[in-house]
């Protein structure tokens, strides 16, 4: 677990698998949906449905909720783009519109940043988003990472094209930053 005030990120417990199934499978088009990778359909799932998936998320690794004020609001993730290499990619959802434009996002992932290289053996920490959510660009922005890759107009959301931006920063970046 880490904390920056309110804020909380945390393994993902037994108790909180009814709240992620409401955040992010019980509506079918939600509207945090508009801004993490739109171009990939979305569907709902029942909560039974839904159960064989948050039962693997329990205590594990790669997948952490975020809590603010004691609230689960959303979650930060990582896979893995080629685990040889250690290139690593990372991953964060608030599913509710009244956690954005507040520096949530900036805090959760400056503490999992913090925390995966501290825990792994990683020279780069990065991840990917779109040219449509300038939210998530400027989130690493402010946190030092460098855009490394900008592949033109290859995400098609609502009848126009988008960039896909891929941003990192390296450990003795991350070191110097802080």
């Amino acid at each position: 677990m880490y904390q920056d005030n309110e804020l909380i990120i945390r393994v993902v417990e037994e108790k909180d698998l009814q709240r992620l199934w409401e955040l992010i499978y019980k509506d079918e088009q939600p509207e945090w949906k508009k801004w993490d990778a739109p171009y990939y359909p979305h569907h709902s799932k029942t909560f039974e449905e839904f159960l064989p998936i948050g039962q693997k998320w329990i205590c594990q690794a790669d997948f952490w909720v975020i809590e603010v004020a004691d609230v689960v609001r959303g979650i930060v993730s990582y896979y893995w783009e080629h685990e040889p290499s250690q290139w690593l990619e990372v991953g964060i959802v608030f599913h509710e519109n009244g956690s954005w434009g507040k520096g949530l996002g900036t805090r959760a992932l400056k503490l999992w940043i913090h925390h995966l290289f501290n825990t792994m053996p990683l020279v780069r920490v990065g991840f990917t988003t779109w040219s449509g959510n300038e939210r998530m660009i400027r989130v690493g922005e402010k946190l030092n990472m460098q855009m490394e890759a900008r592949i033109r107009k290859v995400r098609y959301y609502d009848g126009h094209y988008y960039d896909s931006i891929r941003m990192g920063i390296l450990r003795e970046e991350w070191g110097a930053s802080k």
